[in-house]
C-alpha cells in the first residue's frame, strides 16, 4: 500500500547489509496467511492488533478511496466478516495498536486535531500533500465498547507524519515520528504521572539504517521492525533484543520470512511470540484466486520461536486465555 504507513514500494531485492546478523534458520516456520473472515477484498490489509485473549482483532484496510480500522471477532473458532470499528470510518485511519491490558488502543489518522474541518496535510520531499498527514490518536476501552478518540498531545505528535504505534506493558508508546533533525525515526514516549513524556530516539542498528513499524514486546525484552539501509532496498523484518547497553545488533529474519518485495507492519499476537506482518508475497494457490487486486498486501503470521529461544525463562508469558492465530 503506497502510503506513509507502509513506506514500502520497492521493486529491487538486494542483499541486506552485513551489519545485520543472519537468521538462525531460513527454512523454519514459513509464514502463513492471516485472513480474518476469509475476506480477500480488492484492498490492502495490515497491522493486526489483538485483544489479550486473541479473540478480537483490529487491523487496517486500505483502498484507493481511503483506509479504516476494521474489527473481526472469533466465534466458535471462526473469524467474523470484518466490519469498520466504531471509532473509525470517516477519516483515513490505520496502524491500530492494542495496550497489553486492553485498556486502550492507539491508531494513526489524518483527522484534524479538533476532530472537525479538513484532513491533515503533510510535507514530504519539500512538497505539501493534502490530506496525507498522520497523528496518533487514543481511544479508551469501556464496558460497553469504545469511547471517543482523543488526539495524543503535541509532545508525541511533533509533526504530521507520526504513525506505526506499539504499546508496552508500562503504557509507553514506540512509534515512528519526526526526530529533532526532522528525519522520521523510531521514538519512545514514556507514560508517567498520568501523561506522556518527551520522546527519545530509539537507537537500533547502524547510523544509516532506516527503521519502520516497531513491534515492542510487552516487557520490552525484544522488538521486531522493518529495516533497510539504502533507498533502493526493500524493507526487511529483523529482530533486536534489549541489552544492558541498549539494543542488540538487528538480526534479519531470513528469506523465508522476508518474501515478496516488502515486509512491513510488525505486530505481536497475544502470545507475544507470534509475529504478524503485511507483505505482497504470493498467496497459496488455494487463496490466490480469491482477490481481484494484483500485488495486494495481505497479513501473514510466523512463529518467532527460533529467535526467542535465547530469552529462555525470561520470555514473558501469555495470558492463560490467549488463543493465538
Amino acid at each position: 500500500m503506497a502510503t506513509m504507513w507502509q513506506q514500502m514500494i520497492c521493486v529491487v531485492l538486494i542483499a541486506i547489509s552485513p551489519l545485520m546478523t543472519s537468521s538462525p534458520t531460513d527454512s523454519a516456520h514459513a509464514p502463513s496467511p492471516f485472513v480474518p473472515g476469509g475476506d480477500l477484498m480488492a484492498a490492502d490489509d495490515a497491522s493486526p492488533a489483538f485483544t489479550p485473549d486473541g479473540n478480537t482483532v483490529y487491523f487496517m484496510r486500505g483502498t484507493e478511496r481511503g483506509a479504516a480500522v476494521m474489527e473481526s471477532r472469533r466465534v466458535d473458532g471462526q473469524w467474523s466478516a470484518p466490519m469498520v470499528a466504531p471509532f473509525s470510518g470517516r477519516w483515513r485511519d490505520g496502524d491500530p495498536a492494542m495496550a497489553p491490558d486492553r485498556s486502550f488502543l492507539v491508531f494513526a489518522s489524518n483527522r484534524p486535531a479538533s476532530g472537525v474541518g479538513q484532513a491533515l496535510d503533510t510535507v514530504r520531499g519539500g512538497k505539501r500533500l493534502a490530506g496525507q498527514g498522520m497523528n496518533l490518536w487514543q481511544v479508551e476501552r469501556r464496558a460497553d465498547g469504545w469511547g471517543e478518540p482523543v488526539r495524543l498531545p503535541d509532545i508525541v505528535n511533533t509533526c504530521n507524519s507520526t504513525f506505526a504505534p506499539s504499546i508496552a506493558a508500562d503504557h509507553s508508546i514506540y512509534y515512528i515520528g519526526c526526530s529533532p533533525d526532522g528525519v522520521l525515526r523510531p521514538l519512545r514516549s514514556v507514560f508517567e504521572h498520568g501523561q506522556y513524556q518527551p520522546p527519545y530516539l530509539v537507537t537500533v542498528g547502524d547510523k544509516n539504517a532506516q527503521i519502520r513499524d516497531v513491534a515492542i514486546a510487552p516487557d520490552r525484552s525484544f522488538m521486531v521492525f522493518s529495516i533497510k539501509h539504502e533507498p533502493s532496498q526493500p524493507y526487511r523484518l529483523a529482530i533486536a533484543f534489549h541489552t544492558d547497553d541498549n539494543w542488540s545488533t538487528p538480526q534479519d529474519l531470513g528469506d523465508t520470512v522476508n518474501g515478496g518485495t516488502h515486509n512491513m507492519g510488525s505486530q505481536l499476537g497475544c502470545d507475544h511470540r507470534t509475529l504478524y506482518f503485511s507483505s505482497d508475497r504470493a498467496l497459496p494457490a488455494a487463496l490466490s484466486g480469491k482477490t481481484s487486486k494484483a500485488n495486494a498486501d495481505h497479513m501473514w503470521r510466523v512463529s518467532l520461536a527460533p529467535w526467542l529461544a535465547r530469552l529462555g525463562d525470561r520470555l514473558v508469558a501469555a495470558a492463560a486465555s490467549c488463543m493465538a492465530g
